[in-house]
């Protein structure tokens, strides 16, 4: 097992395909998510391979749709060399043929079969898609934590649910989840919706997409319980605020971090050399610090960090994956029947 320490020249040497690197030019061009994995990603995990590889790195920031849209608009005149999103554009990205195949390096045979996403893309981060509660406003009311999907349809929590919208990945996953309870799944969504409809809509006091406003939201008192992913638990928490997040006892649902290589991108070496980089033991354990349960099996957390992300071969083999080549050609439909049904 790998004990998480700072990077040293070293492990960078094992860890990286610098020749191949250093063959390209010296700009490589990485597309992915702002905040503070923006943050993480500039200030630890890109200078060592800078140095390493002998090159510079380019972040374009953006959400998951933006990023894709990204490599969709450079297709034939590329750009951007890796984009790092969520799963569910991956799979589409995926289906555009935007992404080439991965040439596998030293990492990829550590990592959970979880995150092997076919031949093109490759999962670098889980984060689970659950349940997030006020722990003071449940214990003032003498509420028990919440244990179960099913508590959101509890009336005593009556105007003190949020839900993200089906246009956010949380949302989309909270209707999927409430199918497959309710004997349905990715083929038969309508127990998901007759579900939400009945049982779980009055109860909401705001379908809100946005992470800034849902954490506004639980500091103004205005809602006690959401569907909310751990990692946007974990950074409410971290300012202070006495939020948890639960994995229900029917599971939670994994969101992956996927990356893949452009198809055609202009430094195909250095992105490969780069996906395998971010695999390493090492930059596993920084991602995790941002937030990112480590999919590879050889990294070890602090028992501190560990308790705040989905970590270890027990609690990934529990978490929920659904197939999104299924999921993506559905959600315009979907997305249309929940503006009428839910979000009426």
């Amino acid at each position: 097992m790998h004990i998480f320490r700072p990077l040293t020249p070293a492990m960078l040497a094992v860890m990286l395909l610098a020749p191949a690197a250093q063959a390209e030019d010296k700009t490589l061009t990485v597309g992915s998510y702002g905040g503070s994995y923006e943050t993480i990603m500039k200030q630890q995990v890109i200078p060592p391979f800078e140095k390493s590889a002998g090159v510079q790195v380019q972040y374009v920031s953006g959400n998951s749709n933006e990023t894709l849209a990204k490599i969709q608009a450079q297709k034939g005149r590329e750009d951007l060399d890796v984009a790092i999103i969520d799963d569910g554009p991956m799979y589409q990205a995926k289906s555009l043929g935007l992404c080439a195949r991965i040439k596998t390096g030293a990492n990829y045979g550590d990592i959970y079969d979880l995150a092997r996403m076919g031949d093109d893309a490759v999962a670098t981060g889980v984060v689970a898609t659950g349940l997030a509660y006020d722990a003071k406003a449940f214990a003032a009311a003498g509420w028990p934590a919440p244990a179960s999907w099913a508590d959101l349809a509890d009336t005593r929590f009556a105007g003190k649910v949020a839900i993200p919208g089906i246009d956010n990945t949380y949302g989309l996953v909270a209707l999927l989840m409430y199918a497959r309870q309710n004997g349905g799944g990715i083929d038969n969504i309508d127990p998901g919706f007759a579900y939400i409809a009945k049982s779980i809509a009055p109860n909401v006091r705001a379908f809100e997409s946005s992470p800034g406003r849902m954490s506004e939201l639980f500091q103004s008192g205005e809602v006690s319980l959401a569907v909310w992913g751990s990692g946007r638990v974990n950074a409410l928490a971290d300012t202070g605020f006495p939020i948890k997040f639960v994995y229900p006892k029917e599971g939670a649902a994994a969101l992956l971090i996927a990356a893949c290589v452009v198809n055609g991108a202009p430094h195909e070496a250095t992105a490969q050399a780069f996906l395998d980089y971010l695999l390493s033991p090492a930059v596993q354990g920084l991602l995790a610090a941002a937030g990112n349960g480590p999919v590879n099996k050889k990294v070890t957390l602090a028992p501190e960090l560990a308790a705040r992300l989905p970590y270890g071969p027990e609690q990934v083999a529990k978490l929920v994956a659904f197939d999104w080549s299924k999921v993506n050609p559905q959600r315009d439909a979907w997305t249309k029947r929940w503006n009428r049904e839910i979000e009426r």
